[in-house]
């Protein structure tokens, strides 16, 4: 099943602007509609990670809080590029200049969705060298984790 479903002329054509509630580390909610950050995959809520001690952390958690901290009450950017099977709009969104997909990625606390686009790969190849967030410890990729916790 795809979750992406396509994009209109009129949604490609309007941003959506406005202050931004983090949801989780991939997805925001701007005027009361839902954003999922394109072509990544942040850790869910719930899901546990090891940090480099092998303690177990509220890695979800703690990607929702890296953006909530990122952003703060700035207002934000999104340019749409479409639907998923839930109606979230998919987009790409901005603080400023700041494309807040790749910022996640570079900053570990999310991964390149590659079945959806690979335009973080390269930040996501930074993170896991310089061992940020996520990649300090040991982790499930956030599919791989859904799949199991239905």
């Amino acid at each position: 099943v795809s979750l992406f479903v396509g994009v209109t002329d009129s949604e490609s054509a309007s941003p959506i602007l406005g202050t931004a509630s983090v949801i989780d580390g991939d997805t925001i909610e701007i005027h009361g509609e839902r954003i999922r950050f394109d072509a990544i995959d942040a850790p869910e809520s719930a899901q546990l990670c090891l940090d480099p001690a092998g303690k177990r952390y509220r890695c979800g958690q703690k990607s929702a809080f890296a953006l909530a901290d990122m952003i703060g009450r700035t207002p934000v950017t999104c340019q749409p590029k479409g639907r998923d099977r839930y109606k979230r709009v998919i987009a790409v969104c901005f603080k400023g200049a700041t494309n807040l997909n790749a910022w996640m990625v570079a900053q570990g606390w999310a991964v390149a969705f590659r079945k959806y686009g690979i335009d973080y790969v390269s930040q996501e190849e930074d993170a896991r060298l310089a061992r940020r967030g996520i990649w300090a410890g040991a982790f499930d990729m956030p599919w791989d984790w859904r799949a199991r916790n239905k």
